[in-house]
């Protein structure tokens, strides 16, 4: 039996409206927040990446596939890696197929794993997604966006803009997934934006619609999320 307040209808309403106002507030505070991460200062990129696609070699600026903005996921699929994280799976699950709409609005998506392209490709195909995935294997993309650290790279001070090692996290082990955008201009590749750990929450519809669900996100995250294949309900595993 449920320990929660059980009320009428017409408290339920006034309580419900009371709320509104807060979510009404909390949005104005999005937008707000939406309009800073555009003013953030613009950061040429000179370092000349090349990524391995299925499509052959690719600069930072090829990725963005003639548009002018391009949003990168950076999933963590390392080279010695069986999988990529689940986490990350988790994420890549709620970007496929929404993606398909921003080409309209002049932005790109990829995601960038330093695994190699054989093998984020066959995951790709055997979990489904759609989105571009190419490898930064043997360059420091995304060691240089802060999303992941080496000894004596980053002194263990790079993830999260520092707020991670305060927090205790010893980074030269440790590695998460991030979002990172770019804007393209007269030939130049600037990094615009990145956004990692719970910044990244927005991003994730599942994480929205378990917080309108009734009992919200829950407490217990031992053995979920999964893979999609390996849930019971989506029927037997992907070979």
């Amino acid at each position: 039996m449920s320990d929660h307040r059980i009320g009428t209808r017409e408290e339920w309403l006034a309580a419900r409206v009371e709320l509104l106002e807060r979510e009404k507030e909390l949005t104005r505070r999005s937008d707000e927040l939406a309009r800073q991460r555009r003013q953030l200062p613009w950061v040429r990129v000179d370092e000349e990446y090349r990524f391995q696609t299925e499509d052959g070699q690719k600069t930072l600026a090829e990725l963005f596939d003639g548009r002018l903005q391009l949003l990168v996921f950076h999933l963590m699929y390392g080279p010695d890696d069986e999988l990529p994280c689940v986490g990350c799976s988790y994420h890549g699950d709620s970007f496929d197929r929404a993606v398909a709409h921003l080409p309209e609005r002049d932005v790109s998506f990829v995601a960038v794993s330093r695994g190699p392209l054989d093998k984020l490709l066959a995951y790709k195909q055997r979990i489904g997604w759609t989105f571009p995935w190419v490898s930064a294997e043997g360059t420091d993309f995304n060691l240089d966006f802060s999303v992941f650290t080496e000894e004596g790279r980053r002194d263990g001070t790079g993830f999260n803009f520092g707020t991670a090692k305060n927090a205790g996290i010893d980074l030269r082990s440790f590695e998460l997934h991030g979002l990172s955008a770019f804007a393209l201009e007269d030939g130049v590749v600037y990094h615009t934006y990145s956004a990692y750990d719970r910044g990244t929450d927005v991003l994730n519809v599942d994480w929205q619609l378990l917080d309108r669900a009734p009992r919200g996100r829950g407490s217990d995250f031992d053995g979920w999320p999964r893979r999609r294949y390996e849930y019971e309900h989506t029927g037997a595993a992907m070979p």
